[in-house]
C-alpha cells in the first residue's frame, strides 16, 4: 500500500501548533525579563529610602540637642552695649548714685587708684561697662574723714543692681552674682580682669584687716556682676 500524505487540515492543524508555539515562547521571556526588572527597580528604590531615613554618620541625637540648647542659651544672654564711657554708676543696695571717672596705669603697670574718695573710676584700659568682657570699676572703701563710696560693697548680696550710665546715653543693667575677698598678696588678676566669655563688671575696693604700719588695707574686695539687659539711649 502506498503510503499517503497527511490530510490537508492535519498539515494545517500541524503547522498551526509549531507557530503557535513559535510565537508563545518569545512572549512568555519577555513577561518573565520585565517582571524582574520591575524586582530589580523597587529593590532599588527600598535601598535609596532606607538611606534617605537613615542617620548622618557622626551625627547623633544628643548632638543635635547641645546644639540645640548652645543656640538657646545664646539667645538668652542679652546684647552687649556699644564701647561708650562710663559716667556714672547707681547701685541701690548701698545708696550710692555718683559720677564716674577714668584710670590708667601706673609706672610699675599697676592701675591708678581713684583721687576722690567718694568717686570710682573706671579702668579704661579694659572693656567698658556693657563690652564682652570684664569691665572694672575701682572705689576708695573709707578715708581718715570716713566712709568712702565704696564703704559698703561687701555687704552686696547676690542679685543686687547695680546701673551704669554712659556717655552715649544708654544705660546698662548688672546682677551681682558673687562677692569675694581676697589677700592682696594674692589677687586673681585674670579672674577680676580677664574675658570669660559674658559681659561683665567687677567692682574692687580695699577691706580685711588693716595694717596701721603701712597705713593700708591688707585684702581686696571685689563684687563680680554679670549684664542683665540694655536700655538704648533714649528709652526709660
Amino acid at each position: 500500500m502506498t503510503n499517503l500524505p497527511p490530510p490537508a487540515d492535519s498539515r494545517r492543524s500541524s503547522r498551526d501548533s509549531r507557530s503557535s508555539r513559535s510565537t508563545s515562547e518569545p512572549t512568555r521571556w519577555w513577561v518573565v525579563a520585565a517582571f524582574v526588572l520591575l524586582l530589580i527597580g523597587v529593590g532599588f528604590l527600598v535601598q535609596n529610602l532606607r538611606g534617605q531615613s537613615a542617620p548622618i554618620p557622626g551625627h547623633s541625637a544628643s548632638q543635635s540637642l547641645a546644639g540645640n540648647a548652645a543656640q538657646a542659651n545664646a539667645a538668652a544672654r542679652p546684647a552687649v552695649a556699644a564701647r561708650s564711657v562710663p559716667v556714672s554708676i547707681r547701685i541701690p543696695a548701698m545708696k550710692v548714685s555718683v559720677s564716674v571717672s577714668q584710670l590708667g596705669l601706673n609706672a610699675d603697670k599697676s592701675p591708678h587708684v581713684p583721687t576722690k574718695f567718694q568717686e570710682p573710676g573706671w579702668y579704661k584700659l579694659g572693656p567698658a561697662p556693657g563690652q564682652m568682657g570684664s569691665a572694672v570699676i575701682l572705689g576708695h572703701v573709707d578715708d581718715k574723714n570716713g566712709p568712702a563710696v565704696f564703704f559698703k560693697l561687701g555687704s552686696l548680696k547676690a542679685g543686687d543692681k547695680v546701673d551704669v550710665s554712659l556717655a552715649d546715653g544708654a544705660v546698662v543693667h548688672f546682677a551681682v552674682t558673687t562677692v569675694e575677698t581676697y589677700a592682696k598678696a594674692q589677687f586673681p588678676s585674670q579672674k577680676v580682669y580677664g574675658s570669660h566669655g559674658i559681659s561683665g563688671l567687677q567692682l574692687v575696693t580695699c577691706g580685711g584687716k588693716f595694717d596701721a604700719a603701712s597705713g593700708h588695707y591688707l585684702s581686696n574686695v571685689v563684687a563680680f556682676t554679670t549684664l542683665v539687659s540694655t536700655t538704648p539711649a533714649g528709652k526709660k
